[in-house]
């Protein structure tokens, strides 16, 4: 149906009779133009579009919670449809199909935010965000909102650029367009575990179906949720917190912590100035937070769960007054529970308290009525707290002063023998030990060592820390020896082998934590082969005795890799043998004579001196990573090895083929030395 304009010229009419004509074609024309179509004029008309869903939106806005529709039940989805033909991600820099240009890293931070349409749903009664870590008096906030923003692939290749982001659920920058989450398996269904703030910005929501969040967001970062990882920086968390915060420190679920502040808030300045501090500390960790405090665990949990305030501090006595105005999902109730009261039009905590208690427990049970008695502190609620583990040392007092070094070798070889049972009985390996020494005059003498793996070997410990036994200075005598355990791993028993032939494999360990006791671990490496193309990230180091890698999960029936038979690649190529030495940058050569295109240097001058070439071999010809960075797609490097007349051998490359410019600015440079 097409919209129209009706031009009515009046009729020269006089006096009375004019103006009740004029009137009555008025009133025609305004019946006409409330059954004239809806439709906007100026075309461009589709189903589901922003100005056609406003009253229905407002419609289902105006009902209660618990009687507004979900969004399957309203048929298609309505938005604003997008054109049918998506634009294509140019190759290069430039513009994008349909006109639209393509911003220059340099300017992205700068381009204003893009409103975003908002899609209608239904809005929640339950805020709840999953991997967020919240407690009763402090609580390190959301994981989804704690999260590095997502990283984005843009012209230069690498990782991207770290985007701003806008706290606002339309507005997303244009360096942070792409979303990055976090999946987990539930079953059969694969759904969102946390959700950067512009993935959220877009409508990604946790729990939602992977699926829908790729049909949101077609270009989306996954990976793979750690939840033991989650929970084992959950519980160090909670540790540190019970070492110096408070002695009763509680896991409560995978996003919660309960702390209480009975009589330690007096100890950081009062509870609110304990929140300042706790939340600070949280901050710099990582952790966005929010913190609640309040008479009882269930009141705590809801103010941090549902207020919208970071630090939040209910005075004494007032909690119930305050947990009124909650939904009823504040009371940590199962879904069959909710469901019942919000059938029952019972949508909040003081709707469900000023109700009978009787008929409430006959129809409900128990467990709705002990949960708000928990939350308004008419029952105790009962709390684990965790146990932050001891740590490990042993202490020897002298009657009288030593000073000799025989009788502390003496007294340090029991030491260690009295650590290694304490080690035994932990299941735990040492992998850094120190010793205190303290002296009669009260100056303490500290020695350390550090093994490279670990450890509880009384002999091997002892061998370690004689060799350091002439740093202490024991003055008039030390009166007291005491080794602590600064490090330590999981250590089960060793695996023996039955077969008396068998061939043993040589443990590298004590050597490495011999050199190290020298020398220091810091200058003990060794190197790994990476598969690039590019000489300087071909390699990269790693700890002397690295653990082994990880064996890959065995493949399925049906996996088409099965069929490849062919050994894997060598990360190094054999045919193009590299320098014993490679040096940490390129160095710049001066005064280089060679022929173009391809011609080795005749001579050259690094660090002042003059080099004439007397054999020399090349070009090998590198070109860039283009498909990492954008900006290396024209880069290329002719390597040349060279011989000088004192019998040197060199690495130098050249930037740039020698035909084109764009290929680099035909300086020389020299990376490696055979020796």
């Amino acid at each position: 149906m097409a919209d129209s304009a009706t031009t009515c010229a009046p009729l020269p009419l006089a006096g009375n009779a004019g103006d009740e004509h004029l009137a009555s074609v008025q009133a025609l024309a305004a019946a006409e133009q409330e059954a004239a179509c809806s439709v906007q004029r100026g075309g461009g008309w589709r189903p589901g579009a922003r100005w056609a869903r406003a009253a229905r939106d407002a419609a289902i806005a105006a009902l209660p919670p618990h009687q507004r529709p979900p969004l399957r039940e309203l048929g298609r989805r309505s938005e604003a449809a997008d054109h049918a033909f998506k634009r294509m991600r140019p190759d290069e820099g430039g513009a994008m199909a349909g006109g639209v240009a393509r911003l220059p890293l340099a300017a992205r931070a700068a381009a204003p935010s893009v409103a975003a349409p908002t899609p209608s749903t239904s809005t929640s009664s339950s805020p709840r965000r999953r991997g967020s870590i919240r407690r009763a008096v402090a609580a390190p906030a959301s994981t989804d909102e704690s999260m590095d923003p997502c990283l984005r692939g843009d012209d230069d290749g690498g990782r991207g650029e770290r985007g701003s982001h806008r706290r606002t659920s339309v507005a997303v920058d244009a360096a942070d367009a792409d979303g990055r989450i976090l999946s987990r398996r539930t079953g059969s269904r694969s759904e969102v575990a946390a959700a950067c703030p512009a993935a959220m910005a877009a409508g990604i929501r946790i729990g939602m179906a992977l699926t829908q969040a790729r049909a949101l967001v077609p270009v989306l970062r996954i990976d793979p949720a750690d939840s033991e990882g989650d929970r084992a920086d959950l519980e160090r968390l909670a540790h540190s917190l019970a070492r110096r915060w408070s002695p009763s420190v509680t896991l409560a679920g995978d996003d919660l912590l309960f702390l209480d502040l009975t009589g330690v808030a007096h100890l950081h300045g009062g509870e609110a100035r304990m929140l300042r501090r706790l939340h600070a500390l949280l901050a710099r960790l990582g952790f966005a937070n929010k913190i609640a405090v309040a008479d009882t665990p269930g009141a705590a949990w809801a103010f941090a769960r549902f207020r919208s305030e970071t630090l939040l501090r209910c005075p004494p006595g007032e909690h119930g007054a305050w947990l009124a105005p909650l939904p009823v999902e504040a009371l940590r109730l199962e879904g069959d529970a909710l469901d019942l009261l919000h059938r029952l039009g019972v949508d909040s905590i003081g709707q469900l308290a000023a109700l009978p208690r009787a008929p409430l427990v006959r129809r409900f049970g128990t467990t709705i009525a002990a949960r708000l008695d928990q939350a308004l502190g008419r029952i105790p609620e009962p709390v684990t707290p965790v146990t932050p583990p001891e740590p490990i040392a042993v202490t020897q007092r002298f009657a009288e002063p030593i000073a000799t070094p025989e009788a502390i070798a003496h007294w340090l070889g029991d030491l260690v023998h009295r650590l290694a049972e304490a080690l035994a009985e932990a299941g735990q390996g040492a992998r850094r030990i120190g010793l205190v020494a303290d002296r009669v005059d009260g100056v303490p003498q500290r020695i350390g060592i550090g093994l490279a793996r670990a450890s509880r070997d009384p002999a091997h410990l002892l061998r370690l820390l004689a060799r350091r036994i002439d740093q202490i200075e024991p003055g008039y005598g030390l009166d007291a020896m005491t080794l602590h355990l600064l490090r330590s791993e999981p250590l089960g028993a060793l695996p023996v082998d039955e077969r008396l032939d068998a061939e043993t494999v040589p443990d590298l360990a004590p050597l490495i934590d011999t050199l190290a006791t020298r020398i220091g671990m810091a200058r003990l490496w060794r190197m790994r082969p990476v598969e690039s193309d590019v000489p300087e990230r071909s390699a990269a180091a790693l700890p002397p005795l690295d653990p082994p890698e990880r064996e890959a999960p065995p493949m399925k029936a049906d996996d088409v890799r099965q069929l490849d038979r062919n050994a894997p690649l060598p990360p190094w190529h054999p045919d193009w043998p590299r320098p014993i030495r490679l040096l940490r940058r390129p160095e710049r050569l001066d005064h280089v004579v060679a022929a173009l295109p391809d011609q080795p240097p005749r001579r050259f001058t690094w660090r002042g001196e003059r080099h004439e070439v007397v054999r020399a071999d090349g070009p090998e010809r590198i070109h860039g990573e283009w498909w990492k960075r954008a900006a290396e797609t024209h880069a290329t490097r002719d390597y040349f090895r060279v011989e000088d007349e004192r019998g040197r051998r060199y690495w130098l490359f050249r930037q740039g083929d020698g035909e084109r410019s764009v290929t680099g600015d035909l300086s020389w440079y020299l990376h490696g030395l055979f020796g």
